[in-house]
């Protein structure tokens, strides 16, 4: 008699088969980082085409009646440290984050590992095509705001005191947000490679760059609107692994042992989840009674 029963699920382990080349994927994302930079920088001037955007994209939100970044500012600029600490957060946050995240999954996850830094190159790409078709001057330059660059007075600042001439950063490439992309693709890497009952804290990360970049008047609602939305495409095409696919799609063996199988004999063995080859009819309960064959009378 075949029996089936289903057991929780086992810690998940890093299966180091799965683990690309350190050497290899530091050059890739060391290369991907480079020429996104020189993209963005590729992309300077357009200035009147920049502020001509921003005008539209203030219009756009006023008309679909989205909350007004003044207000979120002036939450913040009712005290100097609550400012700086912003302005800190969004200049030194960014980057070191999402370069742990990838380095932590790298050891402790692997295969989410490598669809996290698949789905972060496909949306900084896309980014970085939409910067330079659209160049778009932030809400802190443009007048109709009336917004306080924060950076500038209180600091600390990554930009320079004048954006046309910047030759460190793009501060025309405001559409989509990175930091906002960034931050919730973190979120969703740590929420699906991890177990704990904590982990959707790390949505707190996404949440507080969210505020910090419109606070900061970096940004505009519709900026963080539209890296997630290119986001969740990117997620959908390259789909991320669940616990079980991590810890079972090199080895053949489910992280969770979901079947028991026996034959009736002595024998017994372990299934990742009940087997194709296994007709279902004569899977039956674990707690089923087995009975025994009735008595025909045949064969008197």
């Amino acid at each position: 008699m075949t029996t089936y029963a289903r057991t929780e699920p086992t810690d998940q382990e890093p299966d180091i088969r799965a683990r690309p080349p350190l050497v290899r994927e530091f050059l890739l994302v060391a290369g991907l980082f480079l020429a996104y930079k020189l993209g963005r920088r590729a992309a300077n001037g357009h200035v009147e085409e920049a502020f001509r955007n921003a005008g539209n994209v203030w219009d756009l939100e006023r008309a679909l009646h989205l909350p007004g970044e003044g207000a979120i500012q002036g939450l913040l600029l009712h005290s100097q440290p609550l400012i700086q600490a912003a302005n800190t957060y969004y200049a030194a946050v960014h980057f070191p984050a999402t370069a742990l995240f990838l380095v932590w999954l790298y050891w402790r996850r692997p295969l989410h590992y490598l669809r996290s830094r698949r789905v972060l190159a496909v949306l900084t790409g896309g980014a970085l095509v939409l910067h330079l078709v659209f160049p778009l001057a932030p809400p802190r330059m443009l007048p109709a705001a009336g917004l306080v660059d924060t950076g500038q007075v209180y600091g600390p600042t990554v930009y320079g005191a004048t954006p046309a001439t910047d030759t460190m950063a793009n501060q025309f490439a405001a559409m989509p947000s990175l930091h906002v992309g960034w931050a919730v693709m973190v979120a969703v890497g740590l929420i699906a490679a991890t177990r704990s009952r904590w982990r959707w804290l790390w949505l707190l990360h996404p949440a507080i760059t969210l505020l910090v970049v419109v606070a900061t008047a970096n940004h505009y609602w519709l900026d963080a609107i539209v890296v997630v939305a290119m986001l969740s495409v990117a997620l959908a095409v390259l789909r991320m692994p669940g616990n079980r696919m991590d810890a079972g799609a090199r080895t053949g063996v489910s992280a969770r042992t979901d079947a028991v199988l026996t034959d009736g004999g002595s024998r017994t063995y372990v299934a990742a989840s009940p087997p194709a080859r296994i007709p279902a009819e004569i899977l039956v309960p674990a707690e089923a009674p087995v009975r025994a064959p009735a008595d025909t009378g045949a064969g008197r």
